[in-house]
């Protein structure tokens, strides 16, 4: 593609985008990349700095690579679909399932189980490990999960994360009783000085992290509470609720530490979505159910299974 203009002081980047406003297929995060890898010239010259001013008569050619194939394997996996139409899906993600495939987990996805499903158009942001995969919640964190079909449905969603613009609402059992009826974690969150896999509160090379909850019931030995997180750390909830001494039950990284690990893992759930649709613009407002062990948990801790349907 080649473009032809007499500009005024403007960010190549910037100057890509508006050329390419028009078109589903390429995404502000795609142009960025290409300019970062090489693939845009600016008067003859390759410029790899997105935000490199042009200004008078340029001509700009960008080179659109071959997209590699996916090393990816399909799998048929059922997943729990909440929602979904020609930009998006919503799935209510099943304990104990990655979402994307990394080190130590490349079968049994839901990035598998997405291909699996002949699904043709998931969003290339991601690249070739992570189609379609806009956020992410921890393999024994389970609830709803967008996932986005086209690549201009991602980067709107993306934004729409970046401020704040998606409602995450989630419900949790933690141990202790916790006597406020709301109260909000501000507490930084950085990598864990000893262990390279945790998270912790740190002052120093950590991120701002605000966690705002509420008491829906007061168990035999533990709290039920719903959680909306203001920022999306890595083991956010997890490390804040470890944080004020209420961790969340059978947590295996953050929990008591006399407490034995389940398979089951932590009682966290991701239950309620809501955010403006992408490309439609209508409010979607979805709530996933609780998994059984979850509520068989609150029953345990002599609750009734619909404690948590009081939220």
């Amino acid at each position: 593609m080649k473009f032809k203009a007499n500009v005024e002081k403007v960010r190549l980047d910037k100057y890509l985008v508006d050329a390419l406003a028009e078109s589903t297929e390429y995404s502000r995060s795609f142009i960025q990349n290409l300019i970062k890898n090489g693939h845009v010239t600016v008067n003859g010259n390759i410029e790899t700095k997105q935000n490199f001013n042009l200004q008078g008569e340029i001509e700009i050619e960008v080179t659109i690579p071959e997209v590699k194939p996916s090393t990816i394997n399909a799998e048929k996996i059922d997943l729990d679909i909440i929602y979904e139409d020609d930009d998006i899906l919503v799935v209510n993600k099943a304990n104990n399932m990655v979402v994307h495939p990394g080190a130590g987990n490349t079968e049994g996805t839901m990035v598998n189980a997405l291909l699996g499903r002949d699904e043709k158009f998931l969003s290339s942001i991601g690249g070739v490990e992570r189609p379609g995969i806009v956020h992410r919640i921890d393999k024994q964190t389970t609830g709803l999960l967008i996932v986005a079909k086209n690549d201009k449905a991602h980067q709107v969603l993306t934004e729409m994360l970046k401020n704040h613009e998606i409602y995450k609402e989630y419900v949790a059992l933690v141990w202790g009783e916790i006597k406020e009826e709301k109260g909000i974690i501000d507490a930084p969150i950085g990598r864990h000085q000893n262990d390279r896999k945790k998270m912790m509160v740190a002052s120093k090379n950590s991120k701002y992290a605000v966690t705002n909850f509420d008491v829906i019931k007061r168990l035999d030995q533990t709290t039920l509470v719903k959680c909306a997180i203001e920022t999306g750390r890595t083991h956010q909830i997890r490390v804040h609720f470890n944080f004020i001494k209420h961790p969340i039950v059978n947590d295996p990284a953050y929990g008591k530490l006399a407490e034995k690990p389940t398979d089951f893992g932590q009682m966290l759930h991701a239950y309620k979505l809501e955010f403006w649709h992408p490309i439609t613009k209508e409010m979607v407002k979805l709530k996933a159910e609780l998994p059984k062990e979850f509520k068989d948990k609150i029953i345990e801790e002599g609750g009734v299974e619909n404690d948590w349907k009081t939220i």
